[in-house]
């Protein structure tokens, strides 16, 4: 995944709470097998509503999802951070995430930022109000910012999950970080073993 240090853009106000996986990308888009492509599905059963939010042609370069509480609830599926990025959001805001999603979306490069129930209703109004608003989010001093709105506040991230976000280190990335260790034990083993190589 890419290092993230500043988000900086507009965001589409989802003014709706417990937002499940489901929701988010419904389960006949789980068929496809690469990364790829799930921008299309996202929230594909709300889109069938002209008026749903992600239709208004005023929100499509937006970068950021400002959402009501309880984001990302129901299943474990990485689909739905999958579906996310792909269509070009770098953050979420919400007052709660379920856990899995959290922790789904800080190993695949997708920012949750949890803020208090009263950030995230000001916030959700005054996007509705400007759909220009810019939004500044920096993840080494843990800020959100909406200098237009006087709206500055921090926001939860631990240390560890800051350094793996900074760097851009997935899963993969954490271990390569050990790459020379893991050359120098592997040129040790006995041919007859299972090998990396």
């Amino acid at each position: 995944m890419n290092p993230i240090t500043i988000i900086t853009g507009t965001a589409v106000p989802l003014d709706r709470s417990d937002v499940d996986t489901d929701q988010i990308i419904p389960s006949d888009w789980l068929k496809r097998v690469e990364r790829t492509g799930f921008g299309a599905g996202l929230f594909s059963e709300w889109r069938d509503d002209r008026d749903f939010v992600l239709n208004h042609e005023k929100h499509q370069h937006a970068n950021i999802l400002v959402a009501g509480p309880n984001f990302g609830t129901g299943s474990s599926r990485e689909h739905a951070v999958w579906a996310l990025t792909d269509y070009g959001f770098e953050a979420v805001i919400s007052p709660r995430f379920a856990d899995i999603f959290r922790n789904n979306a800080t190993k695949q490069g997708l920012l949750p930022v949890q803020v208090s129930p009263e950030v995230g209703r000001a916030l959700m109004d005054a996007v509705h109000a400007d759909h220009e608003l810019e939004i500044t989010i920096d993840v080494a001093r843990g800020t959100l910012e909406a200098p237009a709105i006087g709206l500055e506040t921090t926001f939860p991230l631990d240390e560890f999950t800051r350094e793996r976000i900074l760097n851009g280190w997935d899963d993969i990335g954490l271990s390569l970080r050990h790459e020379d260790e893991i050359v120098a034990y592997e040129s040790t083993r006995p041919a007859f073993k299972p090998s990396t190589r």
